[in-house]
């Protein structure tokens, strides 16, 4: 394990400014690297747009069984809406330790474009959103920090355009910022990892007890920092929630979350900071450069202690539309590849 090697933190500023060396790149993204970039000086509406929805992750997640149902569409293979013990692991067995609520958002592009988008017949499911009032400002909340983290997602594939074209051979600059702006395919998986029934006791470096080993599917993922919440009392009224919730300022368990296996094969523990995000490089990013940016394996271990400790968290995955060609040589489209990924996980 390498405590020591630390995510490269850059500032908005140099992402919007185009002012990111390759050197840098090369230090967040090359081969000796831990494939994930932390991005610092964000918007002051980031932090209490995080707060909020991560906090009402927990509050989703102990909805009653009834009216998590009707946010449920198997039809979709639960890619919309919530989702709960759907996901198989490496295990076989299926995965009750996280609950998923997802919906598809797009870049403020193209909620702004005034062209039709082409469909995307696999994504066409509509979202699946909770009562207003089930609860209140939910998807108002989901949406706004969505939008910002997608269009901060293109900058960093503008950053990553330049690293690319300088690195491989016949890449078309510019590709990986088209593909954000005009992706009709973007998911938002707003994750609760439950307290676990009990304590771990797996003194493994490797105990992926809260989420398995895996790689994204699509090209960059924007992460926020967890949220760690005591639910050992029942939740606060949602009218006091983000002044009264008792969330921590980090794991009760030092050992407990993100862990990355780095491009060395190496274990690190990655801590996102509150006020930051962080964007990590996923398959079909890594099969469009021909495997020069490659994916990112992660992991989230559970807390040893046996409180009733839950851990919030926002995945944004930036991906290609269906019928985006990942590799000139093979002809594979992104629809294929994500087709693949989802039978492996069924």
């Amino acid at each position: 394990m390498t405590p020591n090697q630390q995510p490269v933190t850059i500032s908005l500023c140099d992402l919007e400014s185009d002012s990111v060396s390759l050197s840098t790149l090369e230090e967040a993204f090359g081969p000796s690297s831990l494939g994930i970039l932390i991005v610092k000086d964000l918007p002051a509406n980031f932090k209490p747009l995080r707060l909020r929805l991560l906090s009402f992750a927990s509050y989703l997640a102990q909805l009653p069984s009834e009216q998590l149902n009707l946010l449920t569409n198997p039809t979709a293979h639960y890619n919309v809406g919530w989702s709960h013990g759907k996901e198989a692991l490496k295990s076989g067995k299926y995965d009750t330790m996280k609950g998923s609520y997802y919906a598809t958002i797009m870049s403020s592009y193209l909620q702004s474009c005034h062209r039709e988008p082409q469909r995307q017949p696999n994504f066409e499911w509509p979202n699946i959103w909770p009562q207003e009032d089930l609860p209140p400002g939910f998807r108002k909340t989901f949406e706004e920090l969505c939008t910002m983290i997608i269009d901060i997602a293109l900058l960093v594939a503008r950053a990553c355009d330049r690293f690319a074209a300088a690195l491989v051979e016949g890449y078309i600059s510019g590709t990986m910022e088209r593909i954000v702006k005009e992706s009709l395919t973007i998911r938002a998986r707003l994750l609760h990892y439950f307290p676990p029934s009990g304590p771990s006791t797996s003194a493994d470096v490797q105990d992926d007890s809260w989420c398995a080993l895996h790689v994204d599917d699509g090209c960059l993922t924007g992460l926020t920092s967890a949220l760690f919440v005591d639910e050992s009392s029942p939740l606060p009224p949602l009218t006091t929630a983000f002044e009264t919730i008792h969330s921590f300022r980090e794991s009760p368990d030092p050992l407990a979350g993100l862990y990355i296996r780095s491009r060395m094969s190496e274990v690190v523990k990655v801590n996102i900071p509150a006020d930051c995000l962080a964007f990590q490089t996923g398959s079909a990013l890594e099969k469009m450069t021909g495997g020069a940016l490659k994916a990112v394996p992660h992991f989230v271990r559970g807390p040893k202690a046996g409180d009733a400790v839950a851990r919030n968290t926002l995945a944004v995955f930036t991906q290609p539309n269906l019928d985006e060609v990942l590799n000139l040589t093979t002809g594979m489209t992104f629809g294929e590849h994500i087709r693949l990924s989802d039978e492996q996980h069924a």
